[in-house]
């Protein structure tokens, strides 16, 4: 995926797969229908790159010897249950699509991180190898 070279993309988690729990079948219609409006507006502004619920399921790989482990292992309130990724002139402009999100009022949790050009950990062993050169 490539990202316009003016433009800055973002990723937007949504965490929290309980926030319905407390509301009638009419209150989640409405969050819904104001969300898919919200989702709409974003493609139509060519802001929206991709976006996508998740499963509650899945699994985690750990340790040196891969360990599998079926999940879903976080908090309801701390489980990521999707996500945007945005193309956007800044981390602030990101935000603001964020304070958007219908379901905040019903205790989803929005997180807002800037996607790296490249690995972080590669740059920095890059950074380092170069700068043992010219010592």
């Amino acid at each position: 995926m490539i990202i316009p070279t003016h433009s800055t993309g973002h990723l937007i988690l949504f965490r929290g797969t309980d926030w319905c729990n407390e509301l009638s079948m009419d209150e989640i219609q409405n969050v819904m229908s104001r969300w898919n409006d919200w989702v709409e507006g974003l493609k139509n502004d060519g802001r929206l790159i991709a976006a996508s619920p998740l499963e509650n399921e899945g699994r985690v790989i750990t340790g040196k010897n891969a360990n599998v482990a079926d999940g879903p292992f976080a908090e309801s309130k701390e489980a990521v249950g999707g996500y945007f990724y945005v193309s956007t002139g800044s981390i602030e402009e990101a935000v603001e699509i964020a304070k958007q999100c219908p379901g905040l009022p019903h205790g989803i949790i929005v997180e807002v991180r800037p996607v790296a050009p490249s690995c972080p950990i590669e740059r920095m062993a890059l950074e380092e190898a170069a700068a043992s050169v010219q010592a």
